[in-house]
This record gives C-alpha cells, sequence and structure tokens, in this order.
C-alpha cells in the first residue's frame, strides 16, 4: 500500500538512532547524528529522532566531563544540529552534559522547529557496580533554575516538562533517561499520568549475560503499564570498551508490543523506525479505570513542537496481524497458545461442574467445528474432574439440511471416542410443528429455519432434565457477535465455554486436537471437520447430499469479522481506520470493496443483533475481549447504528 496518510490514520512516526561515535570527539559525533537525521528525514520521513545518553560525548568519557572545553563544544554542536533540523523538518532529542549554576546535568534536550525547546536532565543517576553517575551529574532535583541560557535564548530546563504536538494535541512526548526507567516509580509512570502518549529514553545500557532480556522485559512492562509508546535509544559497541561493551540495543514498544528492535553490536550507525498509533493509545487509557484514576504528583510545564507531517508514507512501519488474537506469529508460540485456550475452556466447565455437583452433561452434536469443539473442551473437563464417559449424553439430531458428511463425521468421531451417541431425527416433530402453526414446509424462510433449532434445543433440555444433567452450548464468539443464531434455539445453553473463542480461533484449536493430542482415526475425523464448510444446515442440501447452505457466502470470511471484532471492540477503531488496517493485514486477498460491504454487514449485525447477547448463558471470557453483557460488553440492546451505516 502506497500514499499512507500517517496523520489521518493517527500515527506518529518515531526513530530510535545508535550512531556510531567517538569518545570525547563532538564534531565527529555532531556529523554523525546530523547523518543520522537526514537518513530519518528524508529517507524515512520520521517525525522525531530520538538520540542515546550522552550522545554527543558519548556516555564514557568519564573525567572527561569536567573539560570545559567539552562542555562548550557540545553546547555548539547542539545548537548546529538544531539549526539543520530547520532544514530536516524533523525533531529530535539529543544526550549531551550540560552545566548549569556550578552543577552537571547529564540531559536530554529536544529540538523543533530549528529551535533548542526543552531540556530535561537526568533525575535518577546510576551509581552502583560499574556506574558511577554521581562522581560527575547532579540529579534533576537539585536543579536550581527552571531555565538555562543556550546561544542567547532562555531555554525551559527540567523534569517537569512535556512536549506537546502543535497541531494534535494527543501527541504528547515525555523524556527519562536511562537509570529513570529502572526505579521503583520511573518519571514515565507521571509523565504518562498527565497525557505523555510517547516517552523516549535515552539509554547507555551495557551487556553483559542476561541483560538483554531484562532491559526488553523491563520496556515491554512499562509501555504496558503506562498504555503507551516507549522508544529506547541505547548506546552501541563504538562507545569505549574500557570495563564494559555496549550493543546499541534500540527499540520501541507500545502497550506490550514490540514494534520494531534494532540488531545489536553494529560499528556501523543505524535507527529503528515505527509507527506509534496514537489513535490506539488514546482508546486504550479511555477503557482503563486504573489508568484514568492514576494521581499526579507533579504539575508539567507544556512545550508545543513542530508538526512535521509532509508527504504520504510509501509504507506503514508497523505490522498488523490477520488473527490479533495470538500474540505470536510463530506455530510453536501459537500451540502454546492453543493449548492454553484449551485449559480456560476446561477449567471453566469443570468449575460450574464441581459448584453445582453435576456428573451429566448434554451435547448436540452436529459434526461441525463449533459443537466438536465443545464436545472435546467435555472430554477434557471429565478427565480433570475423574468423572466417568457414561455422564457425556451426545445427541445428533438430523434434520432437512443434515448432509452426510457431518452426520457420518458425528457417529464416526464418537465411536472413535468411545462415547454414546444417540440419534433422534427432528424431521416428524419439526413437520408436526408447521402443521400446528400453519406453516408452509416449502417456503424456506426463518420459521423454517428456526423451527429446527428450536426443537433441537427443546430435546437438549428435557434430555438434560431426564438425566440430571446441564445442556452445554456450543456457539463460538464470532456467531454470538453476528447474531447468527436462533434467539430461545442454539442461542441458549446451560453453559458454553466455546463462547470466547471466535470462530477461526475454534478452528486453529480443533485442528491442534487433531495434530498433538489425538491420533489415527479421531485425528482424521477431526481433520475433515475443519475442512468442512461451514453451515447451520437449516437448507436442504444439494442434488448430491452435499451442504448447499454455506455460512461465510451469506455474511462473509469468518477471518474478516473476526478482525473487525477485535478492533471494533478492543481498538475501538472507527470504520474508516478498521478498513485501512485490514487492507494492511490481508494484503491482496481482498479487495477495498469486499472488506467494506463485509464490515458494514458487521455492524448492521452487531449493533442490531445485541438482544440475543443481552439473553447468553454464562461462559469464560478466553481472549481480551467479551461479548458477556455481565462482563464486559455493556450495550442497549434497541441502539441505533446510524453512525456505522457506512453509507459515504
Amino acid at each position: 500500500m502506497k500514499n499512507i496518510e500517517l496523520d489521518k490514520y493517527g500515527y506518529y512516526r518515531v526513530a530510535a538512532s545508535t550512531p556510531i561515535i567517538r569518545v570525547a570527539d563532538v564534531e565527529f559525533n555532531k556529523s554523525q547524528h546530523i547523518e543520522a537525521l537526514e537518513a530519518a528525514s528524508d529517507g524515512a520521513g520520521a517525525q522525531l529522532m530520538v538520540f542515546p545518553e550522552l550522545s554527543l560525548t558519548g556516555y564514557t568519557a568519564a573525567d572527561l566531563f569536567f573539560q570545559q572545553n567539552l562542555l562548550e563544544k557540545s553546547i555548539e554542536a547542539l545548537v548546529e544540529i538544531a539549526t539543520e533540523c530547520r532544514t530536516l523538518k524533523i525533531n529530535a532529542i539529543v544526550g549531551l552534559p550540560i552545566s548549569q549554576n556550578g552543577r552537571l546535568f547529564n540531559a536530554a534536550a529536544f529540538i523543533s522547529g530549528g529551535m533548542i525547546v526543552g531540556i530535561v536532565p537526568k533525575t535518577f543517576l546510576c551509581n552502583a557496580d560499574e556506574y558511577y553517575e554521581e562522581r560527575w551529574f547532579t540529579s534533576a532535583n537539585d536543579a536550581i533554575e527552571d531555565s538555562i541560557l543556550i546561544d542567547g535564548n532562555l531555554v525551559p530546563f527540567g523534569n517537569d516538562i512535556i512536549f506537546q504536538d502543535a497541531k494534535n494535541p494527543k501527541i504528547k512526548i515525555g523524556i527519562e533517561i536511562c537509570e529513570d526507567l529502572w526505579v521503583m516509580k520511573p518519571p514515565s509512570s507521571d509523565l504518562a499520568s498527565a497525557g505523555c502518549s510517547i516517552i523516549c529514553n535515552l539509554s547507555a545500557s551495557n551487556e553483559y549475560i542476561g541483560k538483554t532480556d531484562a532491559r526488553v522485559s523491563i520496556v515491554e512492562s512499562q509501555s504496558k503499564r503506562i498504555i503507551g509508546a516507549y522508544v529506547y535509544a541505547s548506546s552501541g559497541p563504538t562507545e569505549s570498551s574500557t570495563d564494559t561493551v555496549f550493543s546499541g540495543h534500540s527499540m520501541v514498544f507500545e502497550n506490550g508490543e514490540m514494534l520494531e528492535e534494532l540488531e545489536k553490536f553494529k560499528f556501523e550507525s543505524d535507527f529503528s523506525l515505527a509507527d506509534i498509533d496514537i489513535d490506539l493509545i488514546e482508546n486504550q487509557r479511555r477503557r482503563n479505570h486504573s489508568f484514568t484514576v492514576s494521581k499526579l504528583d507533579k504539575v508539567y510545564r507544556i512545550i508545543k513542537i513542530q508538526n512535521y507531517f509532509g508527504a504520504p508514507a510509501e509504507f506503514l512501519e508497523r505490522q498488523y496481524k490477520t488473527c490479533p488474537y495470538f500474540e505470536s506469529d510463530t506455530d510453536f508460540m501459537q500451540s502454546l497458545e492453543v493449548r492454553e485456550v484449551i485449559e480456560i475452556q476446561k477449567t471453566a466447565l469443570s468449575t460450574r461442574l464441581r459448584a453445582i455437583n453435576c456428573k451429566n452433561v448434554v451435547v448436540g452434536l452436529s459434526g461441525g467445528l463449533d459443537s466438536t469443539l465443545a464436545l472435546l473442551i467435555i472430554l477434557e473437563s471429565f478427565k480433570q474432574l475423574e468423572l466417568s464417559h457414561t455422564g457425556i449424553h451426545v445427541i445428533t439430531m438430523p434434520g432437512f439440511g443434515t448432509s452426510e458428511r457431518t452426520r457420518g463425521n458425528a457417529e464416526k468421531l464418537c465411536e472413535a471416542l468411545d462415547i454414546e451417541c444417540k440419534t433422534i431425527n427432528i424431521d416428524k416433530a419439526v413437520r408436526q410443528h408447521f402443521d400446528d402453526i400453519g406453516h408452509d414446509e416449502q417456503i424456506k424462510d426463518v420459521t423454517y429455519e428456526n423451527s429446527q433449532a428450536r426443537e433441537r434445543t427443546q430435546i437438549l433440555m428435557d434430555y438434560a432434565n431426564k438425566v440430571c444433567g446441564i445442556v452445554i452450548g456450543t456457539g463460538d464468539m464470532s456467531e454470538i457477535a453476528l447474531g447468527w443464531s436462533t434467539y430461545n434455539g442454539d442461542q441458549m445453553s446451560m453453559y458454553n465455554p466455546n463462547s470466547g473463542v471466535p470462530k477461526t480461533i475454534v478452528q486453529k484449536v480443533v485442528k491442534y486436537f487433531a495434530d498433538e493430542i489425538y491420533y489415527d482415526g479421531v485425528s482424521k475425523i477431526l481433520t475433515d471437520v475443519c475442512d468442512t464448510p461451514i453451515s447451520p444446515e437449516l437448507l436442504p442440501t444439494d442434488a448430491e447430499g452435499d451442504i448447499e447452505q454455506k455460512t461465510e457466502d451469506t455474511i462473509g470470511p469468518y477471518e474478516l469479522h473476526d478482525f473487525f471484532l477485535y478492533h471494533v471492540l478492543h481498538s475501538n477503531f472507527t470504520p474508516e481506520k478498521i478498513i485501512f488496517v485490514a487492507e494492511l493485514a490481508f494484503e491482496d486477498k481482498y479487495s477495498t470493496e469486499d472488506i467494506s460491504k463485509w464490515l458494514k454487514l458487521f455492524y448492521r449485525r452487531f449493533i442490531t443483533q445485541q438482544f440475543k447477547r443481552s439473553a447468553i448463558p454464562d461462559g469464560p471470557k478466553v481472549f481480551t475481549i467479551s461479548l458477556s453483557p455481565r462482563a464486559q460488553l455493556k450495550m442497549p440492546s434497541d441502539a441505533s447504528f446510524n453512525l456505522w451505516k457506512m453509507e459515504k
């Protein structure tokens, strides 16, 4: 995708730079900063570039920090870099030592519009093990004045500064320096509470075994805790190696997700580039009550910075997964997440059965994905509770649209699992019902379809009463979102372990059972279930006895609807942005027109079918979103969907 208007969709492009340096060679280091800024601005379209701690001098200058010549040259270099930034049209944060009132500060200078607009000194100085910062520097808390004169201009100075974009007030940037992040209460926590969506950390973090994992963990954790973006720029291997080695481990995180990470130990300048989703951060913060009630410990000064959104970008510097419910893209890691899905479903059902002292369950098995997963979860639960399989009552209820394939799979699966399966044909009962209510069987309308679904539910409910058990629901989260169920039919049960699992994940879980848990005959049947077209089988089969009624032909691809559902409820994106990110995620698989068409259908069904969700049975939350009216989605059943009609 080309010609992406980053500001239109709420993105802010940042770069975390690790330039090559020469310790104490300010002139050389200045040139490397300018080269990096040119590359980030002209070639990459970055709005902001963040450099490492003390990047103009090198972090390892040690007692050379006391040299007046080094300090003066650093200020001169900073002014020259600011002048270059005016032409390059990019904001920059540069690290350097700054002297004020006989005190030396480890500081970060913010450059915007060709001006040095603010300087933030380091608050927490590292003075343990190989670090001796208190030998040279003073904490920001001990600064006497809140401004400093640089090149004839009075510049705000202190750790109480926030930088805000002049055009987009949502873009607020806070600064902390290296050790500030590692203390019990980092400055970034208060900065985020004050509205900073982006935290920039100028760091000089050395390497030893295990340090990389610790560094990633703390940046990931803090970005998630503040529900914000964290831009971390660290010194590289051209720092002095007298006693330690620096790797240039720069990275960008957003709410616990790594957007970009720089390769370590490179003897050349480089930077990581990422597009931060400012709108997503704002949306997620609004939903989090713990964030909104966070108390501020200080008052901040707000400094306006330039907005440099220029020509549309050719690429978006971030990726969107087609399956956003899983954190990992690798097969191995996804298999671990699938296993956790099973554990949540199994434990939820086991807890309910233990609580009501129930040893009998009833489930309708159609041979489709959802009911198959429900049966597999029942088996796992009974194993966990050490209950006899005689308490599992499986009923298959063929009707007008049942295919030989699904019925055969249902019967063969029960046989392979050594579970008794009872067959009750509903044709006669439904025809009697048609006679009772005066419905013509040849009219294949909603009455025709729903009568079958409700007949099946009646059978299951009454049979559960007979065996003193409960009916296990089978409907998945995708169907619940779309209202793709019959009210008081398959919409109803006594407990539904599938209610928190979207259809695309149901497929993955059943496939996992086929590949990792069961073998031979059972595995083959489960694989065929996964390959069977998704259908409620409420309309007659075709002339060959195959499934004629295919759900995705009517309502669209489930992978799209699951994608929509996630970004509607988790990301709270606008329809326009959902279309945009869907185009990125699915690339050329679906046209913009198709995505728009199915999204329009999604909104219509999602909003108008809330009345079914208002009465859904209990069932566990499995992913970050839930449709339960008791847990997460509290929505009126009669809301208007005019705002989401997408008629333009």
